[in-house]
C-alpha cells in the first residue's frame, strides 16, 4: 500500500463567499475553469446534487487527444457559503476535498482548498502543478466575473 498524505492550497479573490460558492457548485460556472490547463469540461459531463449525500462528477476532456477522465465524488458536507466537502470513494481509500470561503470583509474571500488521505500520485509535483493550474483557472474566471460588476 501506498502513503497518503495531505494538500492545502490557499488563494484570495476579489468576490463574495456567495459567488465564489456558486462558481464552485453551479454546473454554469464549472465549465468555465474545471480541470488542470488543457483541458475542458463541457456542462453536460458536470453532475452536482448538492445536499449532503449527492453525486458530484465532472468528466474532462483532453483538448489535445480528446480522452476523457471522470471524477466521481459525494458531497459529505455543504454549509453555504462557508464550506464544502467531498469525498471521491473510488480514489484510494476516499480522499476528502474542503474547500473553505472566509469573508475578508473587505470584498476579498479567502478559499482553502484541504485535501485529505491524498494517494502518493497526487502528491508528486506533477500532479500538483496540474492541480495548481486549475486553481489558476478559477482565480482568472472570478476576476472576470468580478471586474464585470458595476462598481
Amino acid at each position: 500500500m501506498t502513503g497518503t498524505g495531505e494538500l492545502t492550497f490557499t488563494r484570495v479573490h476579489r468576490g463574495s463567499p456567495e459567488l465564489l460558492f456558486a462558481c464552485m457548485t453551479e454546473p454554469a460556472h464549472l465549465v468555465h475553469f474545471w480541470g488542470p490547463a488543457g483541458t475542458t469540461t463541457p456542462v453536460g459531463g458536470i453532475v452536482v446534487d448538492l445536499r449532503p449525500g449527492g453525486a458530484f462528477e465532472t468528466t474532462m476532456v483532453n483538448e489535445a487527444d480528446g480522452s476523457t477522465y471522470t471524477m466521481r465524488a459525494v458531497f459529505a458536507e455543504i454549509d453555504r457559503p462557508h464550506r464544502l466537502v467531498w469525498v471521491e470513494a473510488g480514489v484510494e481509500g476516499g480522499m476528502r476535498t474542503t474547500v473553505t470561503f472566509t469573508d475578508l470583509h473587505d470584498g476579498r474571500t479567502e478559499v482553502v482548498t484541504h485535501q485529505s488521505n491524498v494517494p502518493a500520485a497526487y502528491l508528486a509535483a506533477e500532479a500538483q502543478a496540474g492541480f495548481v493550474t486549475s486553481l489558476d483557472r478559477y482565480a482568472a474566471y472570478v476576476a472576470q466575473l468580478t471586474s464585470q460588476e458595476p462598481t
